[in-house]
């Protein structure tokens, strides 16, 4: 069973710059057809100044923590026995292309279910700006299988 003494616990922050290549070929990727997403001008004309941020993006740019794996390696968690549970978030502001972003990520919770055969880990990640403008707040769920009786 996963310590639930790691419950509050923080990892240190890290700070990435959005860039406009990178929202383009999400747009793509994802199917948005709205210019604002990916033309430079589209976005200006509609008011924006630069390139908007779509929120799902912001999960994109969490994986470039320094070490991806921290939080798993952290609680002893195995790769092999991980499900994906939940994404969620709350948006403060916009964020646009060129800003840098700092995320702030910490253990909100650990629970199981089922006897101990299902454990959750619930990550939450404070997004701020360059001008530490509070941008999101995401929330990810991972769950663990363990075997029964372990």
């Amino acid at each position: 069973m996963i310590d639930k003494g790691f419950i509050g616990h923080t990892m240190p922050a890290f700070s990435t710059t959005v860039e406009a290549g990178r929202l383009r070929f999400f747009a793509k990727a994802t199917g948005q057809t709205d210019p604002i997403y990916s033309d430079e001008a589209a976005a200006r004309a509609a008011g924006h100044p630069g390139l908007p941020v779509p929120p799902t993006f912001l999960f994109c740019l969490e994986m470039e923590s320094p070490d991806p794996a921290a939080i798993r390696n952290l609680l002893g968690m195995d790769y092999r026995s991980l499900l994906h549970g939940e994404q969620g978030f709350t948006c403060h502001a916009m964020a646009y292309a060129g800003d840098t972003l700092t995320f702030e990520q910490r253990i909100a919770d650990i629970y199981d279910k089922k006897g101990g055969a299902l454990e959750f880990v619930v990550r939450k990640t404070r997004v701020t700006n360059q001008r530490n403008e509070r941008v999101a707040e995401l929330r990810c769920v991972t769950v663990i299988r363990n075997a029964m009786g372990k």
